[in-house]
């Protein structure tokens, strides 16, 4: 009773009761002779869907007993979380589904069939096109991982094997999906200027959708790095154009001015890494070393300088975590690019990535086309520096750019976080507060949303977002998590 009701559907707030039975809301409106086993006054907050994060990077998280009540995701009001993005993943969706559904999880999850791991699975890292053969079983295991429950593919063509592909490849995989009304998310091909540019890259995207069939998202859209930064006006203006004409693409986004990646992922060419990490290492330690290195000193540059770059976990020597690779090298005696080697040397570290811009963000984020995502990690209290988005995304949304900056309303940013991605992945029943809706519910006061984690302290759970209801279960009431587990694994409507 008495809160500020935002059905997710982009309208103004207003006033109803809201009655739950079991897992769904049985009825809107003014309910005062009904009763109820539990009474929950929401004393003029807002009352909104539950967030549904459509990028993400919790699924080998919420499979262990010591993170599956996924508390980081739910103290940001994510209910719903979209798992195996950028390509990876397990293939075989039906174990996943079987973990999670044996062990009980808290928030509810929806699968991406994984473009990078079919690949690797039928062709290890190979740098090639795939022959009749193989590419007749990429296909059947695509159209496999949707009758197993997948939304759609995920690709990750910035990312090795993925980059190996080539667009016509990524279109056949994706039209196995149509039939099932599957979606196409992409890491796309470079963000930045590494190959064909970021403004190709989303034309890509443009292109898989069309010829595909499929519905198109531009998954964590930026222009990263300064040479690419204004660009995201083109973007708009291309994916406007695109759908101008009849193509069903969109975007997601995680509204921070940082990225995080692998040190490979960002600075290694991809042509160092054909074969594996094994064969990765012994160019890097041998004749090719030069290089390489001149490919990581250009890398490095592409994203701002050595300065710009935050090692956020290096199991080889944590002492690294939060320090800059400019801090690193300069210590050592060495330049960058040879620095960032010596440590692959030893391990494979994290990074955070300083590299966008606020005046493309903002862009990105008032495009009604636009969804949120974290993007982030589910990892362990305590563990690495992490990018704080993988606490805070949803609540820094509603904090920085609702209620500081106002580059967005209220209800287009939950209308963002809840029925926009519902319909694009064809959640049925999800991502809006109407009768017979499935109850994934938060109540919060605006003014007290809080995303605490930072860049420097990033283990800190977002604040202010004090009940949150998962298919009719209280998983926090007034601040305290509950021992819940009510989430599910999540089917797409077949459209």
């Amino acid at each position: 009773r008495n809160g500020r009701l935002l059905a997710g559907t982009g309208n103004p707030w207003y006033r109803p009761d809201i009655g739950i039975t079991g897992d769904r809301i049985r009825a809107m409106g003014s309910l005062g002779n009904a009763t109820a086993r539990t009474m929950i006054d929401a004393g003029d907050r807002f009352v909104t869907p539950g967030f549904i994060d459509v990028h993400s990077h919790a699924g080998p998280g919420l499979a262990t007993e010591e993170l599956k009540h996924g508390q980081p995701l739910l103290a940001q009001g994510l209910t719903t979380v979209f798992i195996n993005p950028d390509g990876g993943g397990p293939v075989d969706l039906a174990a996943q589904r079987a973990t999670y559904e044996k062990q009980r999880i808290g928030t509810n999850v929806a699968q991406f069939v994984p473009h990078g791991s079919i690949r690797r699975e039928v062709m290890n890292m190979t740098d090639r096109d795939p022959d009749a053969g193989e590419l007749a079983k990429m296909v059947e295991l695509s159209r496999q991982g949707m009758i197993d429950g997948g939304v759609g593919l995920s690709s990750g063509l910035y990312y090795a094997p993925g980059s190996y592909s080539k667009t016509a490849e990524v279109i056949a995989m994706a039209k196995a999906t149509a039939p099932f009304g599957g979606v196409y998310s992409s890491h796309i091909r470079d963000e930045a200027d590494y190959t064909i540019g970021v403004v190709a890259a989303v034309q890509e995207v443009i292109d898989i959708a069309e010829q595909g069939g499929v519905i198109g998202v531009v998954s964590h859209m930026k222009a990263l790095g300064p040479a690419s930064w204004g660009l995201s006006k083109k973007l708009i203006e291309n994916i406007d154009a695109a759908r101008q004409r009849g193509v069903q693409v969109f975007a997601d986004q995680y509204p921070y001015e940082a990225s995080g990646t692998g040190i490979v992922g960002a600075l290694m060419p991809r042509s160092a890494q054909v074969g594996g990490r094994d064969a990765m290492m012994k160019r890097i330690t041998g004749e090719l070393r030069p290089e390489i290195r001149e490919q990581v000193k250009a890398n490095i540059a592409r994203r701002g300088g050595a300065d710009t770059l935050m090692i956020s976990r290096y199991s080889a020597n944590p002492s690294f975590e939060g320090q800059r690779l400019s801090v690193l090298a300069a210590r050592a005696g060495v330049a960058p690019e040879e620095y960032a080697l010596q440590m692959l040397e030893k391990g494979d570290a994290s990074l955070v990535s300083f590299n966008m811009s606020e005046g493309d963000i903002e862009g990105i984020m008032q495009q009604p086309w636009t969804m949120t995502c974290t993007d982030g990690d589910l990892v362990r209290m305590g563990v690495g520096v992490p990018h704080p988005r993988a606490y805070g995304a949803f609540a820094r949304k509603l904090k920085k750019y609702v209620a500081e900056r106002h580059a967005i309303d209220i209800a287009q940013a939950i209308r963002s976080m809840t029925s926009l991605p519902a319909t694009v992945f064809g959640l049925k029943d999800r991502g809006q507060l109407r009768a017979g809706a499935f109850a994934d519910i938060l109540i919060f006061d605006l003014s007290k949303v809080n995303d605490a984690a930072t860049y420097e302290k990033p283990h800190h759970l977002s604040e202010g977002i004090d009940d949150i209801i998962v298919n009719g279960e209280l998983a926090r009431g007034t601040g305290r998590f509950t021992s819940a587990l009510a989430g599910r694994v999540l089917r797409p409507e077949r459209r």
